[in-house]
């Protein structure tokens, strides 16, 4: 048979002590079960979110390489235009300069026909009609 005895000593005291400890501990690990399930859920969730960004980075690095290309492109036409603008300004300075010449010598040859013409307007009102 079994033995019925109570024991009221530190026995007893030290077994609700370790049962008490037992179910402290149970209760921890299934905490730390919950904590590491959603840190769990929270990685795949942060590696899904670092896909993404390495695939955003991925466009906008191809997108910089292209940007890239097009104003080194831009760099090369405006050094062309550069090339081509300075000759075309020459010619534009020597035109000022003959426009410039042509109106220095036209002034004398202006001066005298405003002269003629006044006087063939005044010989004009003087004829008898």
């Amino acid at each position: 048979m079994a033995d019925r005895t109570v024991r009221g000593g530190p026995e007893r005291n030290r077994i609700k002590t370790l049962t008490q400890a037992a179910l402290n501990a149970d209760k921890t690990v299934e905490q730390v079960e919950d904590v590491l399930d959603g840190l769990g859920k929270t990685m795949n969730e942060l590696s899904s979110s670092l896909t993404r960004l390495n695939a955003t980075v991925e466009r906008l690095e191809g997108g910089l390489d292209h940007l890239e290309g097009t104003l080194e492109s831009l760099d090369e036409l405006a050094k062309r235009l550069i090339a081509l603008v300075t000759p075309v300004e020459a010619i534009v300075e020597r035109i000022d300069y003959i426009v410039s010449v042509g109106e220095t010598m036209m002034s004398p040859l202006s001066a005298t026909e405003h002269a003629v013409r006044g006087v063939i307007d005044r010989l004009r009102t003087r004829m008898p009609g």
